[in-house]
């Protein structure tokens, strides 16, 4: 899917991964409605927001939970326009429902981290859609793999500065399969090592392209748990924050995503794990996708 430049550069190819545009009218027939925003214009950065059909229809003024979403590509690939992740942003939209705004982040190695990590701290603005239809005091950030990375230190910063970001509250994460790692293998990389999706030796490459020059895979943005795990992490404690992870025992990285949810449980943050047998590749399975929905849903309405 790509090719490493003498640059320092890649050349991505998204032949097999395809954008779709945004579907703001309110005629089409879709599930949910969906419009570009411009967020940054000097770091091109921008939010897709999806906005749940029975939300126009409805003669209610009851406000929906609003998610800030987070797309996967391994910190280097992908984008907000990716259709996968459209389609996945538009099924939880409708499905939980709720509004969500799917953040078009700097990617590595053009942009190291924690470029990423600035771009996912959305502040509230006077966009339409946000003022009229979010709920600003339910928000939830959600991340599935290399996404999951970054919404989980997208929330380690959020959480130093939740004054600041007020009227939004952040009630809690979503961690889908996030993307970490480290420098001594885990016994799901030794036992997974020849699998064909995101084998030991291509997650390396990928830590390779996306970390600080210098920095070992038991960097903080690599490996969450090294040195203890973050200080912040207290406060998501003391937030009352919930983190929902998910991971599936057949993923290279499993191991790192239940070593991260004991983590937070040994600090006092409420966790909520889901572990299964599955792999890493989850939006293409459509019985797991629909699992997954459901989980989702739960999670945030309870």
């Amino acid at each position: 899917m790509f090719i490493v430049n003498a640059d320092g550069t890649i050349t991505r190819d998204y032949s097999n991964y395809p954008s779709t545009t945004a579907t703001p009218d309110p005629n089409d027939h879709t599930i949910a409605v969906s419009k570009d925003v411009p967020v940054n214009q000097s770091n091109k950065t921008w939010v897709r927001i999806f906005l749940p059909r029975q939300a126009l229809d409805s003669s209610t003024k009851t406000k929906l939970p609003l998610i800030v979403y987070v797309h996967g590509g391994g910190l280097i690939l992908l984008s907000a326009a990716t259709k996968i992740y459209h389609d996945l942003c538009s099924d939880i939209a409708a499905r939980v429902p709720a509004v969500i705004v799917s953040v078009d982040y700097r990617l590595a190695p053009e942009h190291r981290l924690p470029a990423a990590y600035y771009d996912a701290v959305i502040k509230t603005t006077q966009e339409h859609w946000l003022i009229q239809y979010a709920d600003l005091s339910s928000c939830f950030i959600m991340g599935d793999s290399g996404g999951g990375n970054v919404a989980y230190h997208a929330a380690l910063l959020a959480a130093a500065q939740v004054d600041d970001l007020l009227p939004l509250k952040i009630r809690g994460l979503i961690l889908l399969k996030p993307f970490f790692g480290g420098v001594k293998r885990t016994e799901s990389e030794l036992r997974l090592a020849n699998q064909p999706i995101l084998p030991p030796s291509s997650t390396d490459l990928l830590w390779q392209l996306a970390l600080p020059i210098g920095a070992d895979r038991d960097h903080e943005y690599c490996n969450p748990t090294a040195r203890g795990g973050s200080k912040v992490l207290g406060q998501f404690r003391l937030l009352g924050w919930r983190v929902m992870v998910t991971g599936g025992s057949e993923d290279t990285l499993f191991d790192r995503q239940v070593d991260l949810a004991k983590m937070m449980e040994q600090k006092g943050v409420n966790v909520v794990s889901y572990f299964d047998d599955s792999g890493h590749s989850l939006l293409r399975d459509p019985i797991k996708l629909e699992a997954l929905h459901v989980t989702i849903k739960n999670f945030i309405l309870s």
